[in-house]
């Protein structure tokens, strides 16, 4: 349970839906995810569920969490998500790995213009990509990663792999996103 508790967590903050660090898997971050999902509207009903778990068994709460990662994989919050990737990776770096010019990124920041949904989804995509990453490296460490020749990737980079209009679903996307899984689990913080 415990797994999949932390698994959701570390999605929910690598999204920008935790307000702070999770110091231990109690209620106050049961709370903390249960906030982030009603603010970021995410899986109401699960939301609901998850306040009602104080007294569930492991295995209903182990169910529960993993709806809750599949949802919050399913639900990019480009507003929340700006701030919570480019506090990893700065403007510049982040906008070239989404495929964008750095203005357009400033302005989806600042939120004068909304975001498209194909930006969205590369943004998202790269969120959860950074927050596996941001439990076994630093900021600087995040930003070299996407830089470094992979064995994995051909030689490539990830960067190399994550060009133009890419989508998450496209082969390269994908094995960016699973090299940077198989790094280790990511703290909830």
């Amino acid at each position: 349970m415990a797994a999949t508790a932390i698994e959701a967590l570390a999605r929910a903050h690598a999204m920008g839906l935790l307000s702070g660090e999770i110091a231990r898997l109690d209620q106050t971050a049961m709370r903390g995810l249960g906030k982030g999902l009603a603010d970021a509207g995410i899986a109401r009903g699960l939301n609901l569920e998850l306040e009602a778990a104080a007294n569930t068994d492991p295995e209903q709460l182990c169910v529960l969490f993993k709806k809750i990662s599949a949802a919050l994989d399913g639900s990019p919050v480009p507003d929340r998500e700006w701030r919570a990737v480019e506090r990893h990776l700065g403007l510049e770096s982040m906008a070239e790995l989404i495929g964008i010019s750095a203005s357009s990124g400033r302005r989806y920041l600042a939120g004068e213009r909304s975001t498209p949904d194909g930006v969205a989804a590369r943004l998202h995509f790269l969120a959860f990509v950074v927050g596996d990453l941001a439990g076994a490296y630093n900021d600087v460490g995040v930003r070299r990663w996407f830089h470094r020749p992979r064995k994995l990737l051909n030689g490539n980079t990830p960067a190399q792999l994550l060009v133009g209009a890419w989508e998450p679903h496209d082969d390269g996307p994908r094995q960016v996103r699973a090299l940077a899984a198989s790094i280790g689990p990511s703290p909830a913080t």
